[in-house]
């Protein structure tokens, strides 16, 4: 996100009047004149000063006239100045907050990412995402073969101490119930306890260089074991909620768009790869109109955080809308939402 240089940061008088009009624009949504500026600003400022300030501040790009009129709008650099220096924050406190923690208290991982983002979007009437809390670690505690007919077997790895996952594979040949038993054993005493990562590697190096050593039933062993783990970490994905409160909002009224929209909602790679950019920030990350880097956001905002349990990151959460909303209000309330996601995932992953 790009940053603004020290000699193009607008004088005290200058930044009243951005602060006053962004305001004033993101509430009503309308270009304001110098008069309407001279009121709300409530300083003994004549229009003629509001115009010549206006006029700067034009000049450095924080602000636009979309028409030949003298009403002004902010720019992509205002709301940045906005909410990098200017805004007011107000977070959710008292009755409010203990309503958010109310919300966030499903057991499931999936439920509770469900929950924070139903939660964003009906509190910010905008569009709410969050990622599927991901495992930092997956652990191997306990595999176990059962015979299947038609030389199949099916393969049983708990992880973590809590997920259980069922596999069927196919060997080449007919094991009996007591050799898959000692395959399962044998597996587990390896590796048990093992992050699944390490056991996939262990695995091929124990066939590599151990391999003329082993009897046949370790071998067989291994093999199954390659074919009961999940070739790879499952990708992540998010949850979104409230794509319908976008229609009709300011500045994302076009259906085109919003039709283009709602399909990267879809699709999922272009959202993720712009909360990927979140992952391994801290905080609060705000992408206002071209900074997301993708054209479908070029109206909108995207606000987010990165939620993080025992120092490490399980996910991100957000918002999406257009570009004047309520900074002053979603800034916080993104922020409250990952740390309370964070606390209620802490004992349940």
């Amino acid at each position: 996100m790009p940053g603004i240089s020290p000699q193009e940061i607008p004088n005290e008088r200058a930044q009243h009047l951005l602060k006053v009009l962004v305001d004033r624009y993101i509430r009503d949504g309308q270009p304001l004149g110098s008069e309407t500026l001279s009121r709300d600003s409530r300083l003994d400022f004549s229009p003629a000063t509001i115009r010549n300030v206006m006029a700067d501040l034009e000049t450095l790009g924080f602000v636009a006239a979309p028409h030949t009129s003298a009403g002004r709008v902010p720019t992509i650099k205002g709301y940045r100045f906005f909410v990098d220096t200017l805004v007011k924050l107000k977070p959710p406190k008292g009755e409010e907050l203990e309503q958010f923690q109310e919300a966030l208290q499903d057991s499931d991982p999936q439920a509770l990412a469900l929950s924070a983002s139903n939660l964003l979007s009906a509190v910010t009437q905008l569009a709410g995402v969050v990622t599927v809390p991901r495992r930092v670690h997956t652990a191997l505690r306990q595999i176990e073969f059962l015979p299947l007919s038609d030389r199949r077997v099916l393969a049983i790895l708990v992880l973590n101490d809590r997920d259980v996952q069922n596999k069927i594979i196919k060997v080449n040949r007919d094991f009996t119930k007591e050799e898959l038993q000692q395959a399962g054993n044998y597996l587990t005493e390896q590796f048990g306890g093992r992050d699944l990562a390490q056991v996939r590697k262990q695995l091929l190096k124990e066939l590599r260089e151990t391999r003329e050593s082993m009897n046949t039933l370790m071998i067989s062993a291994i093999e199954m074991a390659q074919q009961a783990f999940p070739d790879k970490e499952p990708e992540v994905e998010f949850v979104v909620a409230g794509e319908t409160n976008l229609m009709g909002l300011g500045g994302l009224a076009d259906m085109d768009k919003l039709k283009r929209l709602f399909q990267a909602f879809g699709r999922q790679r272009e959202v993720l790869h712009l909360l990927d950019q979140s992952l391994h920030m801290d905080g609060v990350q705000i992408f206002i109109g071209r900074e997301s880097g993708y054209q479908l956001l070029d109206e909108c905002s995207v606000v987010t955080a990165p939620y993080t349990t025992e120092g490490d990151t399980m996910g991100v959460l957000g918002v999406i809308g257009p570009t004047r909303m309520a900074y002053e209000r979603v800034i916080p309330i993104v922020d409250v939402t990952a740390r309370l996601l964070a606390s209620a995932l802490k004992s349940r992953i």
